[in-house]
C-alpha cells in the first residue's frame, strides 16, 4: 500500500450548526492529522485512513464562542482532546461516488458515521507533485455524542440545532 499526506494549506474540515432557528454558524478546526493507505486512488475500497482532530483548536471567529466550545459545557477539551474517525468500509458508488463507513469518538462515545465522498481528481503540481482532491459530507446529531448543552429561545426553539453538518476538503499526495 502507498502511503499519502494531506496538504493542510489546500485543505480543511468544517462544520455547520443551526443557531436560533435562523442562520448557521460555520466553524472548523485549525489542527489535525490524518493517515492515509491506499494501493491505488482510483480504487479506495481497501484503503485504510484515520482521522484525529485536536478539539481545541475550533474555530468560529468567536472566541467567546470558541472557549465556550471547548469548555465543559460542549467537548470538554480538556479532559477529551481528540475528535477520532477510523474508516471501517469503502463502498465505491461509482467511478467517483464513495460511502465511507467509520467509527467517530467524540468525548469517548464512538458511533458509526457515513461519509458521502467524490474524488475530484486527479493533477501534477506546478512542482510535479501528484495530487488528489476529496470532498466528503456526513451529518451527525450531536446529542448522539453527549454534546447537549442548548437553551430555549423566548420565541420557542432552540438556541443550537441538533443536527451538524460535517464536511472535509482534501488535497492528498502521495508520500515517496
Amino acid at each position: 500500500m502507498k502511503k499519502f499526506a494531506v496538504d493542510f494549506s489546500h485543505s480543511s474540515i468544517t462544520f455547520s450548526v443551526k443557531h436560533m432557528m435562523i442562520a448557521n454558524v460555520i466553524g472548523h478546526f485549525n489542527s489535525y492529522h490524518a493517515e492515509i493507505e491506499a494501493d491505488s486512488i482510483e480504487d479506495l475500497t481497501n484503503a485504510n485512513i484515520s482521522i484525529e482532530i485536536d478539539v481545541a483548536s475550533i474555530s468560529t471567529n468567536d472566541l467567546l464562542r470558541d472557549q465556550h466550545l471547548t469548555s465543559n459545557e460542549f467537548f470538554y477539551a480538556d479532559k477529551y482532546p481528540k475528535i477520532t474517525y477510523n474508516v471501517t468500509s469503502i463502498e465505491q458508488i461509482d467511478h467517483n461516488k464513495f460511502y465511507i463507513h467509520g467509527d467517530m469518538t467524540i468525548k469517548e462515545v464512538t458511533k458509526p458515521v457515513i461519509f458521502e465522498t467524490t474524488y475530484k481528481g486527479h493533477v501534477k503540481s506546478p512542482w510535479g507533485q501528484d495530487t488528489y482532491g476529496f470532498s466528503a459530507s456526513a451529518k451527525i446529531n450531536r446529542k448522539d455524542f453527549n454534546l447537549t448543552y442548548n437553551a430555549r429561545l423566548e420565541s420557542g426553539g432552540l438556541l443550537i440545532g441538533e443536527l451538524v453538518d460535517v464536511n472535509a476538503e482534501f488535497e492528498i499526495y502521495p508520500i515517496l
